[in-house]
């Protein structure tokens, strides 16, 4: 059995894939990669066998029709043969010593005779044209160089949680919790990071700059302009959480930290929601967030009440046209200072 199963979902993706790949190779045997082509319609499917027949023992291409994202996560999820799972997205790449440095540990752990649930690494926002590069670290969020569990989590900042990049999974779990992304949806990574939480019970945080996240390719999808025209798959991802948050109170609420961190990580997409249907300018898209609001509000009272009343969540609901552009100007500070979009 292989320690690390990693997919690579790829669309349409040979102009960059080939340096994901790459950089995953240095973990040798015991690293599976899973290259998933999503129905790609250029040379991806053959970059990828080819792969596969240069590293029989280490690649594995996998075809599918196209499903997106998600339904290429779930593809690599099922043919995983490793203890622990990883996606690493095609157009962003590992640091080698750090990647080192998490198998060496993974290792250590498994000959200890340790279960682990969840490892989680720092990740770098490799955004083009930046000067300097802004580092994703959890230091004083987590224990670090030990196993945890959730009564030992510390204060997350507001911006910061943990999300795909940061995060190694152990394969057993996600089946156990029955992780089924949505197919033709975007943004189901918040998704990947949030249902199988309540399932996570040993954690360990490496203290090591291992995912480098690539911001700037045209048409990616945290871009603004393209987040606000997919808006409605935002919005379908935000009530899948919403629902799953609901289904699993009895087993979340009984954790304080990890009802804390759930409620804080659903505030912030709900807050992404709004804002970028406030930002799109449109009535329609201002009729949207007033019927997010009120489905939050049917569905739960009380987590309604703790949405809406935070300082986020009124920031949110600030009247006239007025109080929508002091919301999109405190989202503009907010961007500017974690560099995301």
């Amino acid at each position: 059995m292989k320690l690390l199963s990693v997919a690579i979902p790829c669309y349409n993706s040979e102009s960059y894939m080939g340096k994901c790949i790459e950089s995953l190779l240095p973990g040798g045997e015991d690293v599976e990669i899973l290259i998933v082509d999503d129905g790609s319609t250029d040379r991806t499917g053959e970059i990828a066998d080819d792969y596969e027949k240069r590293y029989p023992s280490i690649v594995k291409a996998i075809h599918k029709e196209n499903g997106g994202h998600g339904s290429a996560v779930n593809a690599g999820l099922a043919h995983a043969s490793g203890l622990f799972y990883k996606v690493v997205d095609s157009d962003d790449w590992v640091k080698e010593s750090a990647y080192r440095k998490i198998l060496e540990t993974l290792r250590d752990i498994i000959a200890g005779g340790e279960t682990l649930d969840m490892m989680i690494s720092n990740f770098v926002y490799e955004k083009e044209g930046a000067k300097k590069h802004k580092v994703m670290k959890y230091h004083h969020a987590l224990p670090q160089d030990k196993i945890f569990g959730w009564n030992e989590v510390r204060h997350f900042h507001k911006g910061q949680y943990i999300l795909m990049h940061s995060v190694i999974l152990r394969t057993n779990l996600l089946r156990e919790c029955g992780l089924k992304l949505p197919e033709h949806t975007f943004y189901v990574d918040n998704i990947f990071v949030f249902e199988p939480l309540p399932f996570v019970k040993k954690m360990y945080y490496l203290d090591v700059n291992f995912y480098r996240y690539y911001i700037g390719r045209e048409g990616q999808s945290v871009n603004e302009e393209v987040m606000i025209g997919r808006i409605d798959q935002q919005i379908r991802v935000n009530k899948i959480m919403i629902d799953y948050l609901v289904e699993k109170r009895a087993k979340i609420y009984g954790k304080r930290k990890l009802k804390k961190y759930m409620l804080n990580y659903l505030e912030i997409i709900t807050v992404i929601s709004s804002i970028m249907l406030i930002r799109s300018g449109t009535e329609e898209n201002l009729e949207k967030k007033a019927e997010l609001w009120q489905y939050i509000r049917q569905k739960d009272l009380s987590l309604y009440m703790h949405l809406r009343c935070g300082v986020l969540g009124n920031s949110m609901h600030l009247p006239g046209k007025g109080g929508r552009k002091i919301s999109v100007e405190g989202y503009k500070i907010c961007r500017r200072f974690f560099q995301f979009n």
